[in-house]
């Protein structure tokens, strides 16, 4: 598949309509589309390690209200929850997305974890094989109050995971699409729009035939190089070639985003997007940037060529949208940040960084057989965050249990802290400044209590709980509680926006309420954890109310 074909179909929907001249004048008020983009795994750290060497969408962007420094405040920074923030303004604690799966130990099936993005009431449905669903968010996401004020609003979602879609297009989404098993899928039994046959005819046939090894820019040239990982294998310098068949390999490089920016570009066309008697919302969740940290890391060649063809293909997706003459705002922020493979971090100069070196839901398990009680004793879904005391323990004997699982666990150098329920539970949600949030206060942003687990395992910083990077095929992750994993841009742009930078924190609970004042959208009897960020400052007199 060659990569400009598919890139040529994100400007494809400009048609024959003028272009308009970047920052002419300012937009009707309000916009008639909000844009709102996650790039997933596009922590600050990699967005200021790149931002000098943007001239695509990237760099129109810097000419808005820039956040660089923002924050996904929680402590569970994966991708369900992150992108549940974004445009709900509630942290998970309040919309109920803990993680992208925690254990429901009263649901009637063999296989008790939840999948956060699933109805776990239909027949047959599994953690890993379900049925797509908004059930389980809490919270109404700003399509959905859109659509509350003026049914005439579309939303429209389309992401690279379905949880992205699903979180940011939330309860009622006109159109929410994701990539599947043979191209875009919605939910069961949803109207597809006359663009997907097309679109899926291109992701297929990107899927499925074999793709060259791209050329290195200069500027990525200094990370041109692989590192060795163990067992004479190594990451690196790969440079998105993939062998025939292989729709993993193409998840993980730019023509993925190319491809969902094609089909985010042809629904705005065939929908109007924008150009209706009400505004419009569009989420883009762009997924790439998270499959290339998982596989190749944050620092290597992968992600900085990575990084380049996104701005390029940015750049044409806003030129689209200039050019049917659209006034629309745009944020851009990502659901979490994330952390390189340790064996780079260590030729970097971080001689702490490691892999996980024990199996810490082993080591749980073994208070099983110690207890004498029949296993499972304890649940987890990983060496991290929730832990849970199966529902067969007798109820005088859980503490017993909980004391000794937190002991065995907290003894273990990897292993910063645990956190039992009551003392989580204990802790209010604050609402200070996110740089001053202690770990614990991290946790409880995070911690619902019909969802969450019996105690919090948190583990030191820079460990990768990855024990065998070659047998899973992923070399590095986030999901941690330090700020690595945490610090996110966010940025506001709009045809007209004054330009300015505010390197304090803010956090991607204040994007709903803002992108709300922005179209004089009432949310005043909605519960929410963020703020209006004033990002209207000299022009207006303010558009927060």
């Amino acid at each position: 598949m060659d990569f400009a074909r598919i890139a040529a179909l994100v400007t494809a929907f400009a048609l024959a309509v003028p272009a308009l001249a970047q920052n002419e004048s300012p937009p009707q008020t309000p916009p008639r589309l909000v844009v709102a983009i996650s790039v997933d795994q596009l922590g600050a750290d990699l967005f200021a390690q790149y931002r000098r060497h943007f001239t695509g969408g990237f760099a129109r962007l810097l000419e808005g209200a820039v956040f660089p420094s923002g924050y996904q405040a929680h402590a569970a920074t994966e991708t369900c929850p992150g992108h549940s923030t974004i445009l709900t303004g509630a942290h998970p604690a309040r919309s109920g997305i803990v993680a992208n799966r925690w254990h429901d130990l009263d649901v009637a099936r063999d296989d008790v974890r939840v999948y956060c993005a699933e109805d776990e009431t239909v027949a047959g449905s599994s953690a890993s094989d379900y049925t797509p669903s908004a059930m389980h968010l809490l919270v109404p996401t700003l399509g959905d109050l859109m659509k509350r004020a003026n049914p005439a609003s579309r939303v429209v979602a389309v992401a690279g995971k379905d949880r992205s879609a699903i979180m940011m297009g939330g309860h009622n989404a006109d159109f929410a699409y994701w990539p599947g098993s043979a191209g875009f899928e919605s939910y069961a039994n949803a109207t597809p729009p006359a663009a997907l046959a097309g679109i899926n005819e291109l992701t297929v046939a990107a899927a499925t035939e074999p793709r060259a090894a791209r050329e290195v820019p200069a500027i990525c040239a200094p990370y041109n190089r692989a590192i060795p990982i163990g067992e004479g294998q190594s990451v690196g310098t790969g440079r998105f070639a993939r062998e025939r068949g292989s729709a993993r390999a193409l998840m993980a490089s730019p023509d993925a985003d190319a491809l969902t920016l094609a089909f985010a570009g042809e629904l705005v066309a065939e929908l109007g997007l924008g150009q209706g008697e009400a505004p419009d919302l569009l989420a883009v969740g762009l997924a790439a940037t998270d499959y290339i940290g998982h596989s190749y890391g944050t620092e290597g060649v992968e992600m900085c060529v990575q990084m380049i063809a996104l701005d390029g293909l940015l750049g044409e997706f806003f030129a689209g949208l200039d050019a049917r003459g659209i006034s629309y705002a745009v944020v851009l922020t990502a659901d979490h940040g994330g952390l390189d493979l340790p064996e780079r971090q260590i030729a970097q100069g971080a001689p702490d960084a490691a892999r996980l070196t024990a199996d810490f839901v082993a080591i749980a398990g073994e208070i099983a057989e110690a207890s004498g009680l029949p296993a499972p004793v304890i649940r987890a879904d990983g060496p991290f965050g929730d832990f849970y005391i199966d529902r067969s323990v007798p109820e005088e004997r859980r503490a017993e249990i909980r004391d000794r699982a937190v002991a065995a666990l907290t003894a273990h150098p990897q292993v910063y802290r645990v956190y039992a329920r009551e003392e989580i539970m204990a802790q209010p949600v604050t609402d200070a400044p996110p740089e001053h949030w202690t770990v614990l206060d991290r946790v409880r942003a995070s911690f619902h209590p019909d969802r969450s687990g019996d105690f919090v395992v948190v583990l030191q910083p820079r460990v990768t709980p990855i024990v065998d990077p070659i047998g899973s095929g992923y070399v590095a992750t986030h999901g941690s509680v330090w700020d690595y994993d945490r610090r996110v841009p966010v940025v506001f742009w709009w045809n007209g926006a004054r330009h300015f930078e505010q390197p304090l924190g803010v956090m991607t609970v204040d994007i709903m309420p803002t992108l709300a004042s922005l179209i004089g959208l009432d949310i005043s009897d909605v519960e929410i954890d963020g703020r209006c960020l004033d990002v209207m400052a000299g022009l207006t007199e303010t558009n927060c109310p």
